[in-house]
């Protein structure tokens, strides 16, 4: 293998291959990177056997081959070098690297060891543009919860129809994002994608301008962002799906309310905010309905720092009540929503609650309440 690449390419791509690598004990390997060239490109792939990144490079390949090194040394070494352009030789699994006047040998290994990585050839995809996709994941990626026993909910769940749902819940909330498709798919798929892939995707395709491409399979999904114009894949995430049936979250919405409140969303997290100063152990904040006065009282309370208690204007319809939450839990999806009105739904005071904008439901937020002693 021999190629001339230019050294800010090259630094900006092992950036994002080095994600994946880290210090893998028991399988060292995983802790490189896989330079394949090929094609007029340098194609680096990374792994830790749960998600693979593969990006392409334009270089001038001279030799075609493939080399091994280690991820994270060598991101920091390139990252060192000037702004010029680098010739990297392989021999005898070694890699030779020239750069204006230095010249170095970097100790690699055998590519054979390499793990063998997926190949995905005539599945079906879905194509989207990344930053809806991207937005859609960044709404519901912090909700899913990390779980040993139910290891279901700790991804997040895709159902693909005549739309898109991404959903995903720690059992005392839910967030749910409902994305139009241009074309709607024959049949229904669906799968559940690890925490970390979709934070993955969301910081890696986030920037980009252009479509994706979701292929899935019954136990991998990637998402494929091409070269502007081209066929030519620039980067590929590629994982492992999450074994198991996603809950039936749907049974939980509620569709009747005792009370529903309309408020200026900046207020209201503002004053979340401020009240949480006050907030005890369990992150306590009430709100206090009242349809005769047309606002809302929220209140906290903490036995070492005292206590606060402010109104706000608000339409309300239905009953007065009185009901507590995490004030976490709401501040969270209050910051994923778009629009400058709230519409907070309360089916009873120990229920789950919703939460989503006025003239806009493409974007759900269930929240359970913190339930009285």
């Amino acid at each position: 293998m021999k190629l001339e690449i230019l050294k800010e390419n090259l630094k900006n791509g092992l950036a994002v291959s080095e994600r994946v690598s880290g210090k893998n004990i028991s399988l060292p390997i995983l802790n490189n990177v896989l330079l394949v060239a090929e094609n007029s490109f340098l194609n680096l792939i990374s792994t830790n056997l749960e998600t693979t990144i593969k990006l392409w490079i334009l270089s001038k390949i001279i030799k075609k081959g493939r080399a091994v090194v280690l991820a994270k040394f060598f991101s920091g070494f390139i990252s060192s070098l000037p702004k010029e352009k680098i010739t990297i030789e392989e021999k005898e699994n070694n890699l030779y690297v020239e750069c204006g006047g230095l010249k170095t040998k970097i100790q690699g290994q055998n590519p054979e060891d390499f793990p063998i990585i997926p190949e995905f050839n005539g599945q079906d995809y879905v194509e989207i543009n990344c930053d809806v996709i991207c937005s859609g994941l960044a709404k519901t990626v912090d909700v899913a919860s990390v779980s040993q026993t139910r290891p279901e909910i700790s991804g997040i769940y895709f159902l693909f129809s005549k739309g898109i749902k991404i959903a995903s819940t720690d059992s005392f909330r839910l967030a749910e994002k409902t994305i139009a498709l241009a074309n709607s798919l024959k049949k229904e798929y669906s799968f559940i994608l690890p925490k970390d892939a979709a934070k993955d995707i969301i910081n890696i395709l986030g920037t980009k301008q252009g479509p994706v491409k979701i292929y899935f399979s019954q136990n991998q999904a990637m998402f494929e962002f091409l070269m502007p114009q081209t066929k030519q894949p620039q980067v590929q995430i590629i994982s492992r799906l999450i074994d198991g049936q996603y809950p039936n979250y749907q049974e939980i919405i509620p569709n009747k309310f005792k009370a529903q409140i309309t408020v200026k969303k900046e207020e209201f997290l503002n004053q979340i905010k401020t009240a949480s100063f006050f907030s005890n152990k369990t992150n306590e904040l009430r709100i206090l309905i009242k349809p005769e006065k047309g606002e809302i009282e929220i209140s906290t309370q903490s036995a070492g720092l005292g206590e606060l208690k402010s109104a706000m204007p608000a339409k309300v319809e239905g009953e007065p009540l009185e009901i507590s939450f995490n004030y976490k839990y709401l501040i969270d999806g209050l910051l994923n929503i778009d629009g400058s009105e709230v519409i907070l739904s309360i089916s009873k005071e120990d229920g789950p609650c919703t939460l989503m904008a006025v003239g806009d439901a493409s974007y759900l937020y269930v929240v359970m309440p913190i339930k009285a002693m």
